[in-house]
This record gives structure tokens, sequence and C-alpha cells, in this order.
């Protein structure tokens, strides 16, 4: 009991240390302890081998993403395109529908295969521009990447091709476009709940006199320009995106590595993108291009440092007893799946691991009691999609690292668009498929 009481703790620690601005490093490892102690766990092995197999392991997985991600958004950047982008979509909807324009183009890319982790390199340039030009605050920016990218297109959306809708049919056997019906009233009402509070947010910002502002020593020059007609044409801008999307969308059919996917996509945006723009950066200093790989290893730090933290906390006793504890729960089929995917996503932090710790203990008792798989499948999908929103949960570090903002001003916003929405869809789905079981 003392161990489980030390992950709650830990946990605790962690949200109010990410919540006062302190750094995810001192902060996991300190959180560690927490774990380490009150588990009883070896200090040595817990921190040489626990702590940095998951950190280390982050470097590892992610490496090659981030660094092709960075990449990519600096050359989109340099060439204008990002500019030629945003003003575009400023001219399509108006200063005024910048909320709503942000997460369709997010929705898109994800919905295409684009991971949170890579999208926010691919439209992040994009966004600066576009809340630039409405003066809305750059932490706003978190609000409609949590919207567009971790709610409906991740869990909801038929076909998604997001890890957290992959996972279900891996252990119930259903197709990644289970229950469309369900899915699709599932989404539309997760983007209305989203959209609402977003603009909530602008209409309450504009209000209280907030304006946008680029973080301490930001080189803005790339995101203004007084001349744009000097900028790459709207078709010339699109297709390095729109090329980026068809690879994921048609490769993950034959790539099933999706790390490559990924990293194949970044190269193959950046590659067109140069070419495109051939005149513009025959001018440049290739080294300077290149160099903007080392902004991707630098966001890294903070992603590596929470999964140690999760590293460690899985390595404990204790957590086998709550998974143990979480997955015995007496309930309907569809409210078991709800609640023990949630709680275990919150506890990892993660929606797949979530949802992947939940599927390998209980998979073979779902596809037992008669239940609708294909509800299941989606129901547990956007159940991992709610809690694995806390305060340490590993995107919004790295939504922090990429905008200069801290849990302070982001929190909420994660908290009204891809925790509480979710939560409430997964339980009102689950009591109403329970009354009609």
């Amino acid at each position: 009991m003392i161990g489980i009481i030390g992950i709650v703790l830990a946990i605790i620690f962690l949200m109010i240390g990410s919540y006062k601005g302190l750094s995810a490093l001192p902060l996991t490892l300190l959180a560690s302890l927490i774990v380490i102690v009150t588990n009883v766990m070896n200090l040595w092995e817990s921190l040489a081998t626990l702590y940095m197999n998951g950190y280390v392991g982050t470097y590892l997985n992610y490496f090659l993403i981030f660094c092709c991600s960075s990449l990519y958004a600096h050359v989109m950047t340099e060439s204008g395109s990002t500019l030629s982008i945003a003003y575009q979509l400023l001219g399509w909807f108006g200063k005024k529908r910048v909320i709503l324009a942000s997460i369709i183009i997010v929705a898109i890319l994800t919905y295409g295969g684009v991971s949170l982790f890579v999208v926010m390199f691919a439209v992040g340039p994009i966004l600066y521009t576009m809340f630039q030009e409405a003066d809305l605050p750059r932490h706003l920016i978190a609000a409609v990447l949590f919207a567009g990218s971790c709610t409906f297109t991740m869990t909801c959306l038929p076909g998604s091709p997001q890890l957290t809708n992959i996972i279900p049919s891996q252990y119930l056997g259903t197709p990644l476009t289970a229950a469309p019906v369900f899915g699709c009233i599932a989404a539309v009402a997760l983007f209305l709940m989203d959209y609402a509070y977003c603009e909530y947010c602008a209409r309450k910002a504009r209000k209280n006199g907030e304006h946008w502002s680029f973080q301490k020593n930001f080189d803005a020059s790339k995101y203004q320009t007084g001349d744009r007609s000097t900028l790459p044409g709207a078709f010339q801008a699109f297709l390095p995106m729109v090329l980026l999307i068809l690879f994921i969308f048609i490769g993950g059919k034959f790539i099933s590595n999706s790390a490559m996917l990924s990293v194949s996509a970044m190269l193959l945006g950046t590659l067109s993108c140069y070419l495109l723009n051939l005149k513009r950066f025959m001018n440049m200093d290739i080294r300077k291009i290149l160099a903007s790989l080392n902004n991707g290893i630098t966001s890294i730090g903070s992603l590596a440092a929470v999964c140690g933290f999760g590293a460690v906390v899985q390595g404990s006793a204790a957590y086998g007893r709550i998974v143990e504890n979480v997955t015995s729960w007496q309930m309907s089929p569809y409210m078991l799946a709800v609640v023990a995917t949630a709680v275990l996503a919150a506890v990892a932090g993660s929606s797949s691991g979530g949802a992947r710790l939940m599927l390998s203990s209980m998979s073979e008792y779902f596809l037992s009691t008669g239940a609708d798989m294909q509800i299941m499948h989606r129901l547990i999908s956007i159940a991992a999609g709610s809690l694995d929103s806390m305060p340490h949960a590993t995107g919004i570090f790295l939504f922090n690292d990429y905008l200069g903002t801290t849990h302070k001003e982001i929190y909420w916003h994660c908290f009204w668009t891809a925790l509480v929405p979710p939560a409430i869809i997964a339980l009102v789905g689950a009591m109403i498929f329970t009354v009609i079981a």
C-alpha cells in the first residue's frame, strides 16, 4: 500500500513542480526518488538502469524523428513557405477565424498520419504567423495543438493511423474503422467542445488585453515580411506538406515501422521544399540549414526525462498491483474498459501505454463477454486519450519547450480540450451502450 501511495505522491509532486515551472530533468529525478524510496527499490539500479533505459530509449526511438522534423520546419520557414501558407489560410478564413483554421490544419495533418511529436514542428511556424496577424497570445497555440492533435483525430475518427487507434485492433481483432457511426458522432462532439473552448479563450484574451509576443531571444524576422510578392505561390508552398501527408498515408500500407515512415516523410517534405525553392536556397549557407538538426536534439530532453520517470514507475512492484487491482474491478464490460484504460493511461502518462497495459491484461476477458468489439475498440481508444493528459504528460513538456511557455500558461488548455471532453464522451458512451446491451 505504501508503494502505491508513493506513486500517487510522485505524480502529485510532478504536477505541482511542473505547474511551478521546474524543468523536467530535476523534477522527474526527484519524483523517481519518491517512487524508489516508498517501494524499497535499489537506488542505483533504479536510476542507472530503469530511469536511464527510459531516458536513453526515448532518444533511440525519437532522435531521427525530431531532428528531421526540425530540419523540415527550418527549410519550410527559410523558403517563405510557412508565411505563404499562413497568409493563404488567413485569406480563406479571415483573422476572426484563426482558431478554426488552426484546428483544421492540425487535424488534417494528424489524421493524415503525422504524429503529435511531429505536427508541432510541421505547423508551428505557420501558427506563429497566423496568431501574430490575429494578435492572439502565444499560449493559445497550445490550445489549438491539443484540440487538433490529441482528441478527435487521434481516437475517434474511423481509420485514424495514430497508435491509440491501432492498439485496440491488435488485441481485439477489430478494423481501424471500428464503430464508424459512433466514432464520427464522438468526433463531432469533441470538435465542437474543443472549438467552443478555444474561441472562448480567444475572446477572453482580447477582453483582458493580451497580445501576441515572441519568446525571448527569438529570431522573429522569418515570421514577418514587408513584401508578400516575394513569397512562394500557394501551390509551391503547400506542395511539400501535401507530399508529406500523401507519403505517410500511402507509405503506411508498405512501411510498418512508424519511425521510419515519419522520418522518410519529413525528408521528402524537406527535399521537395528545397528543390521547389532552389533559387532562394542557392544564396544560403548550407551549414546553417543543416545546423537546424540540432534544434531537434534539444527538444527531446524533456520528453526523455518524463519517459525515464515512467520507466521507474513501471519497474516498481506497486505498479503491478495497480494494474492488477484496476483490471479486477466489477463493472459492465464497456464501463470497465473505459475506467481501467483511463486510470492506467493517467499513471503511465501515455494514451497508448494505458491502452496497451489494459488490453494485455483484459483483452481475452472482453472477447469472452459477447460485447460488441468494435464499440469496445472505440471506447478504449477515446478513454485512453482522456486521463493521459495529466500535468505529467509528455506532450505538455514538449509544447512548453517549443513555445517557450510554462505549465501554468498552457495546462488548463490541455485539461479543457484533451482531458475533460474525451472523458465525458467515453463515460457517456459506456453508459449508453451498457443500457442498450
